[in-house]
């Protein structure tokens, strides 16, 4: 699923988002620190992998190494600083919030009116929106990235919070997810009622909001939608196609992530002019596609050898 659905006719404000400059044409592994002598890059890569497998998968984290992918100036100091913010933005939380158990207006006071984190308009065309480390300098984002903010904030001031991944809208809950304590970061941290999701559910949908929609996101699920944004981002925008490989490959990181996204790193590679490893990949693919869906198989098989063509 996708987040969000841009606004019609929206102004066109997205970034370069760094142009890659790793193998391949892809973006780089990271920044190297100042020191007596050479020192390797992190590879952000591994890094995002092992946190993604870990038992306990850090959000925060994760968040923030898929910008230190695609950001070629970011640097463990920098995600040491983003990580140092939300610990100060939890700090400011206050501690009566615990006995009250009103964390919505708690958290909408602070990080909503206070520090002035929301949504506008512009920000579906910004690739800046789904970057962690921006959100938190720029006090913008999307829906989804600025639930991740609530989350990280309210977890650590020992809230019990949870993201609630409606079609088409994300928004945070807190206590039990049968009450629907829910707020919405883009809107400033706004309280919403079940008949506020219902609403939403049906804008986006229309349909009736089915209850296994109030199931709490798992991280894995968040930095999943989080990914497909951004590839939704760079879909329409041919020249960014670095972009939308990194974001597949990090996709395929994941633990749990659709089949599909073999086939379209496949044509992403293509598209770039890597014909002979995409055709790879496309057989690859064709040969799983064999045993559930044939005549896709033998379509892919087609664009496979229509893509070895091309290198003559």
């Amino acid at each position: 699923m996708t987040e969000d659905v841009p606004p019609p006719d929206g102004p066109e404000h997205g970034p370069d988002g760094g142009q890659g400059d790793g193998p391949d044409g892809g973006p780089g592994d990271g920044g190297t620190e100042a020191g007596f002598g050479a020192v390797d890059p992190p590879d952000w890569r591994r890094e995002f992998a092992e946190e993604a497998r870990s038992e306990r998968p850090d959000l925060a984290r994760l968040c923030l190494l898929i910008g230190a992918v695609v950001d070629p100036t970011v640097t463990p100091h920098t995600l040491d600083e983003a990580e140092i913010e939300l610990d100060r933005l939890a700090g400011l939380v206050p501690y009566a919030t615990r006995i009250t158990g009103d964390w919505t207006s708690a958290l909408a006071g602070l990080l909503g009116s206070r520090e002035g984190f929301e949504g506008v308009p512009a920000d579906y065309q910004r690739l800046e929106s789904s970057l962690l480390h921006e959100v938190l300098r720029r006090r913008r984002g999307l829906p989804i990235l600025l639930s991740v903010v609530w989350m990280e904030v309210a977890r650590r001031a020992g809230a019990p919070v949870y993201g609630l991944g409606l079609p088409g809208h994300f928004v945070v809950g807190f206590g039990d997810p049968a009450d629907l304590n829910l707020a919405d970061p883009f809107a400033g941290g706004r309280a919403m009622t079940g008949t506020d999701a219902e609403l939403l559910v049906a804008s986006a949908t229309g349909e009736a909001l089915d209850r296994s929609m109030l199931r709490p996101a798992e991280p894995g699920a968040i930095v999943l939608r989080v990914l497909n944004n951004i590839r939704a981002w760079a879909a329409p925008r041919p020249e960014r196609s670095d972009v939308a490989l990194w974001a597949v490959e990090l996709s395929l990181l994941l633990p749990s992530h659709p089949a599909r996204l073999r086939y379209e790193r496949a044509e992403l590679l293509v598209q770039r002019g890597q014909f002979l490893t995409g055709a790879t990949e496309m057989e690859a693919y064709a040969q799983v596609m064999d045993a559930v869906d044939p005549e896709s198989a033998t379509t892919i098989r087609r664009r496979a050898q229509a893509a070895r063509a091309r290198l003559n």
